[in-house]
């Protein structure tokens, strides 16, 4: 990455960049398709998995008039699981604010995202959330990121966005924003890094610096 403008804002993915959800994700597709009646494994789940979930019905051959009543029994079998702050995420959010507005944009439904932001006392930390629903298009769509920036009042060039998966990444670039990737606990790292990210982590304590690299 070379520097372009000053940084002033970043970012995040929740799930699987900020939050550990893997299991409860993977646990609740499992159980809500098997309600379904849909044969589906965790080899599947792991094999067709993205955050745009839809992408994950079309795999399993589940008829569209089926998707809204699947996303609702996968919410019923999400509360059954519980996830966790990845690690060293609320110290790495704790050092950027000092710095750089944060932002949160995700795939994940509203009311879950923001019960889980209370649960782990980080409301306060975001200038903008934006989650499913709130745009009409889903990553890797520029939609989301481009109404986060609105909502901060901030420019393309003077951001990063932070994420686990491709998808991640081709939202970023589409919206012009420098990506930023990170492993995580889904089954993303091989498309990760078929995706040539600019910026690869190994784990997000490696953030704060790697952002400062970027503004020397």
């Amino acid at each position: 990455m070379t520097r372009r403008h000053e940084l002033r804002g970043v970012l995040f993915d929740w799930d699987g960049t900020l939050l550990d959800s893997y299991d409860a994700d993977a646990q609740a597709s499992l159980a809500s398709m098997r309600e379904l009646g849909v044969h589906w494994s965790l080899e599947l789940f792991e094999r067709h998995y993205s955050p745009n979930w839809y992408r994950s019905y079309l795999a399993a051959r589940l008829p569209p008039a089926k998707w809204d009543a699947a996303d609702r029994i996968w919410r019923k079998h999400y509360r059954d699981h519980h996830s966790k702050l990845m690690p060293g995420a609320r110290r790495v959010l704790a050092i950027l604010c000092r710095r750089h507005r944060l932002g949160l944009v995700t795939s994940g439904d509203r009311s879950r995202v923001r019960q889980q932001l209370r649960q782990f006392r980080l409301t306060q930390r975001f200038a903008a959330c934006v989650c499913a629903g709130d745009t009409r298009h889903r990553k890797p769509h520029p939609a989301p990121l481009q109404l986060a920036l609105k909502r901060m009042r901030l420019r393309p060039a003077e951001c990063v966005y932070v994420g686990d998966s491709p998808e991640d990444l081709e939202m970023s670039r589409r919206a012009g924003v420098r990506a930023v990737a990170v492993l995580g606990p889904f089954p993303t790292e091989k498309r990760l890094r078929a995706a040539r990210p600019e910026l690869l982590l190994e784990s997000l304590d490696e953030l704060p610096e790697a952002l400062r690299e970027i503004q020397s």
